[in-house]
């Protein structure tokens, strides 16, 4: 018979112990890579966001550069419409007309579509009929921009009243006048603002005028009453703000410093400064420019406040609201018979039509049964500020850059100043340039006008450039 023997006491704790730890070991694995799994997913989520962020900041730089682009190829545009004008004298000629500006502006997207992405080449083939893949180095990859350019000579310029004389004073303050005089408008001139003040037409007249004109007197914005140019001092409206703050006294440097003078709340900027801000050229008034408006190119809304201007009291297209909506009605229609084209061949012509004269005359008559010529106070007086000829300009450019169902976008505005802008590739400037180059590029430090950085660009000069 076979006597079993226990282990020994010490044997059986080891193995007990032994049996109490039994798992640990797969416990630690799988905490260990419980841990590691959440280390890779936090690290791996960290890398996409700074992929993510890294491709977004590439994209908002391709944006950028392609809206930057947009802007150069619009004063390429613009600076080439002279030739463009001269190429159709004989055309125009034929035709019994007088040359005049051409509005080719109202036509960059598809003019300059060649230079942009797929869908602008297309718009572009559709406009010439010329096949733009036949070209090279044309286009964008992996980019495009949408663009409008603005006639900034088409509104109403605020910054006239900068001007140390008393007439552009004076002519400001009545062109103000005729744009908010509409009886329609009498509610936003009759109950308090925020602050409960109350803002008349005179009151947010001169306080427009007194916030860029140099002097200190308050402007009483009656600018047909010869006993109100003087007025006091200007009052310290400003000053009492919750925010205290001064008139600057100075031009304004862009349209949205508009905000900051009395009067001019979110209503009184959607009905008379910036109807729609995604279409800019529904804008009335404008801080750039060269203080003539354009009669061609204006809205029609701005041509009733510039036939209004200085017209004779009691004038019923000036006081009718009825008879002003038929009036701007008119205009549009005239417009679209135009097809884009210039309506009045001169200032004079629109002065005409005003005062009954001329075949666009005749359609206001059939347009608007009660219509009656509207006689001028001083006929002179209102040609010094009204042209055919635009030469300030806003281009609005928006650069984008597609991936996938994301779209990043930058925009640019800049105003240009096409005045005393050569034309591109001028003789002079290829004459200097061809001086350098046989001078192994080296300037003369004798003669300034040889250094072609000094000469004027045929894009004309930039006075307002902001990026968003």
């Amino acid at each position: 018979m076979v006597r079993l023997l226990s282990p020994p006491k010490n044997l059986r704790n080891r193995l007990r112990r032994r049996r109490a730890r039994r798992g640990v070991a797969l416990i630690m694995v799988l905490s260990t890579l419980t841990i590691l799994s959440f280390m890779l997913s936090e690290f791996q989520d960290m890398m996409s966001a700074e992929l993510q962020s890294s491709l977004t900041t590439r994209d908002q730089v391709k944006a950028e550069y392609a809206a930057k682009s947009a802007v150069n190829l619009a004063r390429l545009l613009l600076a080439a419409e002279p030739t463009i004008r001269r190429d159709l004298v004989p055309l125009m000629m034929m035709l019994g007309e007088q040359p005049k500006q051409i509005p080719v502006w109202n036509f960059s997207d598809a003019v300059l579509g060649a230079f942009n992405d797929q869908d602008g080449t297309e718009a572009f083939q559709n406009l010439s009929g010329l096949n733009a893949k036949a070209g090279r180095n044309l286009g964008l990859e992996g980019a495009g921009f949408y663009m409008k350019i603005i006639d900034e000579d088409s509104k109403i310029n605020f910054n006239m009243a900068a001007r140390a004389d008393t007439f552009s004073q004076q002519r400001t303050a009545e062109q103000i006048l005729a744009l908010i005089g509409g009886a329609q408008y009498n509610e936003y001139f009759e109950r308090p603002d925020e602050n409960g003040d109350l803002n008349t037409r005179q009151i947010v007249c001169g306080a427009i005028i007194d916030w860029v004109d140099p002097n200190t007197d308050l402007n009483p914005c009656e600018p047909r009453n010869q006993n109100a140019s003087q007025a006091g001092a200007e009052d310290s409206y400003y000053q009492l703000l919750p925010r205290p703050d001064l008139r600057k006294n100075a031009a304004f440097d862009s349209l949205e410093e508009l905000r900051l003078v009395r009067g001019v709340t979110d209503d009184f900027w959607t009905t008379f400064i910036q109807p729609d801000p995604d279409r800019p050229e529904t804008r009335n008034v404008t801080v750039w420019g060269t203080g003539q408006v354009n009669v061609n190119t204006a809205n029609p809304q701005t041509l009733m406040s510039l036939a209004c201007m200085l017209a004779k009291p009691d004038t019923p297209l000036c006081m009718d609201p009825v008879q002003q909506m038929q009036f701007i009605q008119t205009l549009q229609i005239l417009a679209g018979f135009s097809g884009g084209m210039p309506l009045f061949s001169s200032a004079k012509d629109f002065v005409n039509t005003i005062q009954g004269k001329g075949k666009a005359a005749a359609f206001l008559t059939m347009m608007i049964p009660d219509f009656k010529p509207i006689a001028q106070l001083s006929e002179s007086e209102l040609l010094k500020v009204l042209s055919t000829e635009s030469k300030v300009f806003s281009i609005y450019a928006t650069g984008y850059v597609r991936a996938g169902k994301f779209e990043t976008k930058k925009a640019v505005h800049a105003v240009v100043d096409m005045r005393g802008a050569p034309p591109p590739g001028g003789a002079a400037d290829l004459a200097i340039y061809e001086q350098l180059q046989r001078s192994g590029g080296e300037l003369d430090p004798n003669n300034p006008s040889a250094n072609p950085f000094l000469l004027p660009s045929p894009g004309g000069s930039l006075v307002y450039f902001r990026v968003d």
